[in-house]
């Protein structure tokens, strides 16, 4: 078989404008997700420091000479895998700022330094101010791949465009989508072939890759890191604490101590296996608590239904769970379109125990409530009356009015109720 079609991206543009703009870029995220492909259609030059038989060659002149290392022929200059040559980072600075020039290098990496580059909302301070920016690449959308139709957009919503749509997916779709994933590979394939990618990925995380980080070395458990896994799984797109998920893995194992727990949890983060949610903190008219604690996710949804073993005919076994991956799915897309339009993802949460799965914070500040629901057309009905109530609970004032509030669904039919919500399926949606 030959080499697949390259699908583009959306992250495609974010590369191109940041070869535009600044002297090099950071393209993080999991592994398996694009980066080294859709960078590699970038660069003149490729340092691929994935291949053992070469690698050590590169990292010694890489030592020996950091100079010629980043000048090894004409820019930009992709070096793949860069975490193999941490130590030049600040190199890279030095020749950014010698050159003036932008668009020189390109470095790609499936594991976060922690010594070079800190969480991802600290990267202005660590990435020379400016001279680089870092970017997270995910996996791919369904808008992406083909089976969102694209109908409905997230920018045409905050500025007041809709009109009705059709999508043609049905649940059995979506089951399938969750546990394929988003990975490029599974894309195009047979079924099978497809469904296999999100599994390899798991067993090859909790089989090596956990253990592998310098930063966080950790004695080869498996089982530890199955349950790890499992436990993350099934408390995916709910705020569960640390406590919450320790003793979930910690039944019948004393021996997973929190110090332990907490090595595991934050190597799963540097490896871009697990990415939470971030809460939503508005001014509200009303004295209501805002919870601040983070919602579980995984990069992609499929890595958490490998974990439980979950295909898309078993999926259907435990709506509860399907309910939660599907949220998942839904929240990984928005991130994914989010990302291209310059937004933020976060979730609402509060002491009344009312929440939207969803809030998109638009670069200008403005912002839309997004409610998940797998079930009836009565739940979509409540929960659209939950992001009113909830909507109508924050200080306009201060936040602007909502740009629109919205329940993302599997149903067919994308339409906006009398109440001003609108009703749209995930494969309608694009940023």
């Amino acid at each position: 078989m030959g080499a697949q079609r390259y699908i583009n991206r959306l992250f495609d543009k974010a590369v191109e404008f940041a070869l535009k703009s600044k002297g090099a870029i950071v393209i993080v995220g999991p592994k398996w997700c694009g980066k080294s492909t859709t960078a590699g259609r970038y660069a003149k030059t490729v340092i691929d420091l994935m291949p053992l038989e070469t690698r050590d060659d590169y990292i010694n002149l890489a030592k020996i000479s950091p100079s010629t290392f980043l000048n090894y022929g004409p820019k930009p200059i992709l070096v793949d895998e860069w975490q193999h040559v941490a130590f030049i980072w600040d190199q890279v600075k030095y020749e950014v700022d010698k050159a003036g020039e932008f668009g020189m290098y390109i470095l790609t990496g499936s594991v976060t330094d922690k010594s070079r580059m800190d969480r991802e909302e600290d990267s202005d301070r660590h990435t020379g101010n400016g001279r680089i920016t870092k970017k997270m690449m995910r996996t791919m959308s369904l808008f992406e791949t083909g089976e969102s139709n694209g109908a409905v957009s997230l920018l045409d919503l905050k500025n007041g465009k809709f009109s009705p749509a059709v999508s043609d997916k049905n649940i059995n779709d979506y089951a399938f989508y969750i546990c394929r994933g988003g990975w490029p590979m599974a894309i195009g394939r047979d079924r099978d072939v497809s469904l296999a990618q999100a599994k390899d990925y798991f067993e090859v995380v909790v089989t090596d890759d956990i253990f592998s980080l310098k930063d966080i070395p950790l004695r080869k458990d498996e089982q530890k890191a199955r349950k790890l896994m499992r436990s993350y799984a099934r408390n995916v797109s709910i705020p569960a604490s640390d406590e919450t998920l320790r003793d979930d893995c910690a039944s019948n194992d004393d021996s997973f101590d929190k110090d332990t727990f907490s090595k595991y949890l934050n190597a799963l983060r540097n490896l871009y296996v697990i990415e939470e949610l971030p809460a939503w903190n508005p001014n509200l008219r009303s004295k209501t608590a805002i919870r601040t604690k983070e919602t579980r996710h995984f990069t992609d949804p499929s890595i958490g239904a490998a974990a439980l073993g979950i295909t898309p005919e078993s999926i259907f076994k435990d709506i509860t769970t399907f309910g939660f991956l599907f949220e998942s799915l839904v929240v990984h897309d928005l991130r994914v379109y989010a990302d291209a339009i310059g937004a933020h993802v976060y979730k609402y949460r509060d002491s009344k125990r009312r929440e939207a799965d969803a809030v998109i914070q638009f670069a200008d500040g403005s912002w839309g409530l997004i409610e998940v629901k797998l079930g009836n057309e009565e739940d979509i009905i409540q929960a659209g009356k939950n992001l009113v109530n909830i909507a109508n609970d924050i200080d306009w004032e201060r936040t602007g009015k909502p740009a629109f509030l919205m329940v993302v669904t599997k149903n067919k039919v994308a339409y906006q109720m009398d109440n001003g919500v609108y009703v749209v399926p995930l494969c309608c949606l694009k940023n």
